[in-house]
């Protein structure tokens, strides 16, 4: 996986030490399919997800990383789910804390392919069929969360 320059930037100052990141998950809906990609690091299948970079909103990273993942246009409509991840420790020790934004998504153009390695595979899954592809919890929770008919997005946490 690529890390971002900016993050490259930080490690060199924090170490190891966790970095409170944000993170968006775009769950890209096509009629009754839903558009996953197998990572190239872990072999998990997956919506698109990516690191918001400095001072961009968002909605348009998560239309940017479903440009550079799969290849395809997207609108985002709307915010899902908000929840922070439990802690990342990468292989070489670095620790992230990601604060995931999910949005439900729609498709508008592309065929998709996977574009810049973060990802081995990438097509349209039947809605139908998820529960029978072996998607871990948390992405499960996510896709469930976009694919909610409630317009109000769910945040975590709040007590």
């Amino acid at each position: 996986m690529a890390t971002p320059d900016f993050v490259l930037e930080l490690r060199r100052h924090v170490g190891t030490m966790p970095l409170p990141l944000s993170g968006v998950t775009a769950v890209i809906v096509r009629g009754r399919q839903v558009l996953l990609g197998r990572r190239s690091d872990n072999g998990h299948l997956t919506p698109v997800t990516g690191i918001v970079d400095p001072g961009e909103e968002p909605a348009d990273a998560a239309a940017r990383e479903a440009l550079e993942e799969a290849g395809v246009v997207i609108r985002v409509d709307r915010l899902a789910w908000v929840h922070q991840i439990p802690r990342v420790t990468y292989d070489n020790g670095d620790q992230s804390d990601y604060l995931d934004l999910t949005f439900r998504c729609t498709w508008l153009s592309g065929e998709p392919f996977p574009v810049d390695g973060e990802m081995t595979d990438v097509g349209w899954y039947d809605l139908a069929t998820l529960g029978d592809l072996g998607i871990g919890d948390d992405m499960t929770a996510r896709i469930a969360a976009a694919l909610s008919p409630d317009a109000a997005a769910r945040f975590e946490g709040g007590r």
